[in-house]
């Protein structure tokens, strides 16, 4: 077995088609067909068949599919430990939401990397319905947000933080001089960053919660950029509570009154469990329940430049 084949058969697992697995991987589906043909003659197994209904995969396929991730992990893993080693450095991929990537991450990243003068993290954001994935394939050696929905053995996760999420104003705007109907939230503007592209998560569930039409809804490059807009009186917009208390306190903004315009979000580190999560993401998982920790997300702080390496990908219309 090559690790071409593996990767052209798990991909075509995790597809559920040839075609699929042929267009992500930029190959032929001939190519991925001759791959797929040379495990079965190698195996001594079909591996799956094709149905009406798509894939049908036999117990061999299910159990090559398992181990094929594995494998091409360890290499991927093998790849990186060695260039590492080469050069005297570590690095620590973190996965994260937009929202954790802009209010929590630069405070955490910036603590913990200091702590280790050996050691670079690359940030990137993604969706949280991905987690799961990037973290079995090795994409990425950590999450943070949503615990993975399915909850796979292999994976390990702890809460290190809840948040609030809260609708704010400028103190001009009209719909401060009442208590708001879902009627009248309804037919506001909002101005809502990069989570709201998102189809989980607390801002965007509080906007279907509300029943904001997505004409009423105006996607900015960042959060904070759509806090500025709100500011100026030109809509309402989704915060994180602690990132907005000074603007508060100081009236700079006002919360929308009522309950369907806050929500209750936690953060969730994520690794694969045992021996298998790297050093550094294990270190990771340690730390970041530390009250040290805790306060450096919540007050922010500069990341040394060198030392953060972001590769963002996130699309917000697509």
């Amino acid at each position: 077995m090559t690790p071409t084949q593996l990767r052209a058969f798990a991909t075509v697992v995790r597809l559920g088609s040839v075609k699929a697995a042929a267009a992500e991987l930029e190959v032929s589906e001939a190519a991925v067909s001759l791959h797929v043909g040379q495990l079965r003659k190698e195996l001594g197994d079909q591996l799956f068949s094709r149905t009406a209904s798509g894939l049908a995969f036999t117990p061999g396929g299910l159990r090559l599919a398992s181990r094929a991730v594995e494998l091409l992990g360890l290499q991927d893993r093998t790849v990186l430990e060695v260039r590492e080693a080469g050069v005297g450095r570590r690095m620590l991929r973190l996965g994260t939401t937009a929202l954790f990537a802009e209010y929590a991450a630069p405070g955490l990243i910036g603590l913990f990397a200091d702590r280790a003068h050996d050691l670079d993290v690359e940030l990137s954001v993604h969706r949280a319905r991905d987690f799961e994935q990037l973290l079995l394939t090795r994409t990425v050696d950590a999450t943070v947000g949503p615990r993975p929905a399915t909850g796979d053995p292999a994976l390990t996760s702890k809460l290190f933080l809840n948040y609030q999420v809260l609708a704010v104003v400028s103190p001009e705007h009209p719909i401060t001089r009442g208590q708001p109907g879902i009627a009248m939230l309804r037919d506001q503007t909002w101005l809502v960053g990069p989570s709201a592209a998102d189809d989980s998560g607390v801002i965007p569930g509080l906007l279907q919660r509300i029943g904001v039409p997505e004409e009423r809804q105006q996607i900015f490059q960042s959060h904070a950029a759509a806090l500025e807009e709100a500011k100026r009186g030109a809509g309402i917009t989704l915060a994180v509570a602690f990132a907005v208390a000074q603007d508060l306190a100081a009236g700079a903004l006002v919360r929308v009154p009522g309950r369907p315009v806050q929500g209750q979000g936690t953060w969730n580190i994520s690794i694969l469990g045992g021996e298998r999560a790297t050093p550094a993401a294990a270190e990771m998982a340690r730390f970041v329940t530390t009250p040290r920790a805790t306060q450096a997300m919540l007050r922010g702080r500069g990341v040394t430049h060198g030392r953060f390496k972001p590769a963002v990908h996130v699309t917000l219309w697509s």
